[in-house]
This record gives structure tokens, sequence and C-alpha cells, in this order.
């Protein structure tokens, strides 16, 4: 099985569901991705978080977790690298309200993480679209990395 991604996350984006394709309830399609030490530094990088537990191996092995693991800010990483490029929570314009996270058991170099992910509501106050939806992260051994519910509003 291929596990890489597209990083160009415009792609596909005619191809976005809309407000009217949101169903709470409904399951979205969500693909399989294997963590690399590589996108672990990239995203230390980005975000400038630089911990040694998460990018220096040998540092790494002499702590509890006994090798590097990934951030907690790895879930905004597994979002895009979990859902398909038409996947609602992609679109343009989409503008994160509110999030809520749990971290259970770190993430690390090499887990095939899963995502189970739906909207749960989504209305309309005022003038804007909302989508109140959750998202948790599993690896291989069926371990819940974390979980978070969040509110987006949502392009038209």
């Amino acid at each position: 099985m291929d596990y890489q991604y597209d990083t160009d996350f415009w792609a596909g984006n005619s191809a976005r569901k809309l407000w009217d394709d949101i169903v709470p309830g409904v399951p979205r399609k969500t693909l399989p991705y294997k963590l690399t030490k590589e996108a672990i530094y990239k995203l230390c990088k980005a975000t400038g978080d630089m911990n040694p537990l998460y990018i220096d191996e040998e540092y790494a092995r002499t702590t509890k977790w006994e090798g590097i693991i990934a951030p907690p800010s790895i879930h905004v990483l597994l979002m895009f690298s979990c859902t398909p490029n038409d996947d609602w929570m992609r679109s343009p314009g989409t503008i994160n309200a509110s999030q809520s996270w749990t971290y259970n058991v770190p993430a690390r170099p090499g887990d095939v993480i899963t995502l189970q992910a739906r909207a749960l509501d989504k209305f309309i106050k005022g003038d804007r679209l909302f989508a109140v939806h959750d998202n948790v992260f599993f690896n291989q051994k069926n371990e819940v990395i974390c979980s978070g519910r969040g509110w987006t509003i949502r392009p038209e």
C-alpha cells in the first residue's frame, strides 16, 4: 500500500464537497498515512518546536518514550495527510472557529495512522455556515493517538 499523499492541498478544489454535501453522522472518507521522521522534523521546523524529544533520536532514546515521538501539534499534519483532496475540511475559505483535543499515546515514526471523522452538526448563525465535527486518530495497534472536536466556519 502506498502511504504517500499529495502535497498540493489546492489540487482538486473544484471537486471538494460543499455545505450541502455535509451530512451529520456520516463518516468522512479517510486514508491511512505512514508517519516518518522527516515529516515530524518538517512539522517541528515549521512550528519552531525543536524539542530534542521530537528530532534527536539519541536523546529521545534516553527518555521514558525510548525514541522519537511526534509533538501534540501532529494532528494538524494528520488532518491533511489522512483525508483525500475532495474532503470538505480542505475547502479554501474554511475558518477554524474552535477546537479541543485530547492526547492519549504519542505518534511515532513508522506508525500507520488512520482517522475516523464525521460531521456532528451543521447550522447557520447569522450569515455564517458552521460545521461541528469530531476526529479520532489511531495507530496500527488501534490505540487512540488523539481525538478532537472542532467548529469550522464554512465557505459557501
